[in-house]
């Protein structure tokens, strides 16, 4: 498998004879019913990306993202396969259930159109990797899109930590959630499938849990950790009553680090942040912009600045990638990264039903 999923490495390559100019990109949209569209919804009302085509077999829900976005009623198409016989995107965008990103890797790398899917990539190793299979196959990018990928303060972080800014890593601690997905207002057509332990794969442990191994794997340059061991908890089963509300995970690797992720829906707020501590120094980004620096425990921190040039969203990183610009081997929307990242969930969620740390070969 490692053979295939170091392939994606070269796969955008292919797309260099393409030139898309300066107009907006052509997207398709594969569902409706996760809340993530809303911010290409609104790129497409700021004219910033071009939508052709969206499948949604809900037509109360496609009639009310009509109405509210002003789209042509002739973009909709009752399934992905019914509108590609009718338009060819420069790349589809799922936002369906994440147990669905298989059958829109089916529908589309056989066809030579990019995807990008919201996190995680799937809900279990064996469809990451049929997935990856397929992507190599057809020479055709899949990549997949987190929140945080697009924190100037996580990127920044990482560059120092190329330049041994903090010595040799030791531990890095992710927290990240939010009060609940019901708590914060997610529409009923989300909270039916995020809540649901099939199509969401599982709760707090799966949403949020993805984001700290990506961000770990990211740091890591790809390596995979040796064990997984988790622990999760209803902490709101009243509210949550078929899934985990709350998870802690700890991946331990060959060097002595270690990573702690803290997902949860059971926050007193919303958090995303990152600590990484080396043997000299800590860096801690505390949300998307804001990044500092600790060199001794009782010293003010160095606020360290996060105004160089990055991709405010996926559709600029889409634009570039598909314009034949090369997509490092473990970027953080790769499959190289987030083949490792189902792994490491998959690990988790029989970590904690069994009760044992579960080692990764």
């Amino acid at each position: 498998m490692k053979h295939i999923i170091k392939t994606f490495f070269f796969l955008t390559m292919l797309f260099q004879h393409a030139v898309y100019g300066n107009s907006p990109l052509k997207v398709a949209v594969a569902g409706l019913n996760h809340d993530h569209v809303y911010l290409l919804l609104n790129l497409y009302k700021a004219k910033k990306v071009e939508i052709i085509g969206i499948a949604e077999a809900n037509s109360i829900l496609a009639d009310k993202i009509q109405a509210q976005y002003n789209l042509p009623k002739s973009v909709f198409y009752p399934d992905l396969g019914s509108l590609l016989k009718k338009v060819k995107p420069q790349v589809v965008l799922a936002y369906n259930p994440t147990n669905e990103h298989i059958q829109v890797a089916e529908i589309c790398l056989p066809l030579k159109i990019p995807v990008m899917v919201e996190k995680p990539l799937a809900t279990t190793a064996a469809d990451a990797k049929r997935i990856a299979t397929l992507s190599q196959k057809n020479k055709t990018p899949f990549l997949v899109n987190y929140e945080t990928t697009w924190y100037k303060s996580n990127q920044q972080l990482k560059q120092l930590l190329d330049q041994h800014a903090v010595g040799r890593v030791t531990r890095m601690i992710v927290k990240d959630g939010h009060e609940g997905p019901k708590e914060i207002g997610c529409s009923s057509y989300f909270l039916d499938w995020l809540t649901d332990p099939e199509k969401n794969g599982g709760g707090a442990l799966m949403d949020f849990g993805c984001y700290g191994a990506n961000l770990m794997t990211w740091i890591k340059n790809g390596e995979r950790p040796i064990s997984v061991t988790a622990f999760t908890q209803q902490l709101k089963p009243e509210v949550y009553p078929k899934v985990e509300d709350d998870a802690t995970i700890i991946l331990n690797y060959r060097d002595g680090s270690t990573g702690i992720i803290q997902a949860s829906w059971a926050w007193p707020y919303s958090v995303k942040d990152l600590q990484v501590f080396g043997t000299k120094a800590q860096l801690y980004a505390q949300n998307d912009k804001k990044l500092l620096k600790y060199a001794q425990h009782n010293e003010k921190p160095t606020v360290i600045p996060t105004d160089q040039p990055y991709f405010e969203h996926h559709i600029q990183y889409l634009e570039h990638i598909l314009s034949g610009n090369q997509l490092a081997e473990n970027d953080l929307g790769s499959l190289s990264n987030n083949v490792t990242v189902v792994e490491i969930l998959e690990a988790a969620k029989r970590s904690a039903k069994e009760g044992k740390t579960i080692a990764l070969n």
